[in-house]
């Protein structure tokens, strides 16, 4: 079966989270581990957290994708800033392991005019400060659409920042559709040559999880701006394609589509229509 599901509010906690998945269709989600824009982290309720993973095994669903707040930025130029990253960073790891087994997706940051370079390394010094060999969470580095002074704009930003983790075992990639067509990769018409370039680049057993979401732009606008699916540039056939595709079919599929949980329903199950079981 797909398994494919969206954003969930995490404000009520682990075992509300489980049960809106489920009244959307879903069998996997994502949440923040946190405030999006920041702050501090909701308490974690053991026995919150042991009736949500009763109700997973139930009903045998895998792993979910957290997402670390986006005003976390590993290669600021300031101090202060590349502090709160790394802080947060721990922070939420030490968090993840209440669910073991799960992955960690950040958006690895702006190196705001230090040069690319300059970027991927502090990325990789705050991943080398902060991973533990015994984690039992993958952390997901997200391709990025390429706005500005982005890092992961290509998969060779992202392999330059792997090469110089120490613990690459517990690192992967999460790949952003949106982002990905945003940055140039032409997923629409030629989904084989960008899956054979990621596997050259970065090994497609790094390919952990899969950000579904169709975009308003053009390819190669470097904007990021998420559509409703079939409703973009990248349109319902890639997406039929993508869902379908041999080395993506098992991974989780994660809605960032602008919508309600009305919509979030009619995407699941619009996504689900267009899937081969067999």
């Amino acid at each position: 079966m797909l398994k494919v599901g969206s954003h969930i509010s995490s404000s009520k906690g682990y075992e509300a989270m489980g049960k809106q998945a489920l009244k959307l269709g879903a069998n996997t989600f994502a949440f923040f581990t946190r405030n999006p824009r920041g702050g501090s982290a909701k308490e974690i309720v053991p026995e919150d957290v042991k009736r949500y993973q009763m109700l997973w095994q139930e009903k045998g669903y895998g792993q979910i994708v957290a997402h670390a707040p986006y005003t976390l930025n590993a290669c600021s130029d300031k101090p202060e800033v590349r502090r709160f990253a790394k802080e947060t960073f721990s922070d939420d790891l030490e968090r993840m392991e209440y669910i073991p087994g799960n992955y960690y997706n950040f958006h690895p940051g702006s190196h705001v005019g230090q040069g690319a370079e300059e970027g991927i390394r502090l990325i990789a010094k705050m991943l080398n400060e902060c991973l533990k060999p015994k984690q039992t969470t993958v952390v997901l580095l997200e391709t990025m659409a390429g706005k500005g002074s982005e890092i992961g704009r290509s998969f060779e930003e992202l392999q330059k920042i792997l090469e110089q983790v120490e613990l690459s075992e517990k690192m992967g990639v999460c790949l952003d559709t949106c982002h990905v067509w945003d940055a140039g990769y032409d997923i629409a018409e030629d989904l084989e040559g960008v899956l054979e370039k990621f596997d050259k680049t970065l090994g497609m057993s790094r390919l952990k999880a899969i950000h579904i979401n169709d975009s308003m732009n053009l390819q190669g606008s470097h904007k990021d701006r998420h559509a409703r699916i079939g409703e973009g540039t990248i349109g319902l056939e890639a997406f039929v394609r993508i869902i379908n595709h041999p080395a993506l079919r098992e991974l989780p599929f994660i809605l960032e589509t602008p919508n309600d949980d009305q919509g979030w329903t009619k995407e699941i199950a619009l996504l689900r229509e267009h899937f081969c079981d067999s």
